[in-house]
């Protein structure tokens, strides 16, 4: 079985490196399931999560955004924040979404809108995620 070299990087760590025989992400356009030979794509990625599949084992990231990299050995994630999806806190995601959604409802004129917008992107593709992950366990 062949397999393609990972590396998922958020802008403090490396989050994970190792080997897959099958990566799946969210790009700015849709799904993407990235095979070992993949044909090189430079793409932006939208805010969920990222499987790493290696046989029948599978690993589950959060990404807030970023940039994916495919080469036809090498997938590189490059996300401002990325995290083990078994370390997300639901509580903590649907806080962020509320707390987002209040500032929104806010007609403050001090308020940046694009910024409050982005919060509540990042939460609701949080809760995607551990929802998702919950339903496949």
């Amino acid at each position: 079985m062949s397999t393609i070299k990972i590396n998922i990087v958020s802008s403090n760590e490396e989050i994970y490196s190792g080997e897959a025989t099958m990566v799946y992400a969210t790009g700015s356009l849709g799904e993407l399931g990235i095979a070992p030979g993949h044909t090189p794509l430079l793409t932006g990625l939208a805010a969920g999560p990222v499987r790493v599949q290696n046989g029948s084992e599978e690993e589950a990231f959060f990404c807030s955004g970023g940039f994916l990299e495919i080469q036809p050995d090498l997938v590189t994630v490059l996300s401002d924040t990325a995290e083990r999806a078994d370390s997300l806190d639901e509580a903590e995601a649907i806080k962020a979404k509320e707390s987002a959604e209040q500032d929104l409802a806010n007609k403050d004129a001090t308020l940046d809108y694009a910024k409050a917008a982005a919060q509540l992107a990042e939460a609701v593709a949080r809760l995607k995620t551990i929802q998702k992950l919950r339903k496949n366990q």
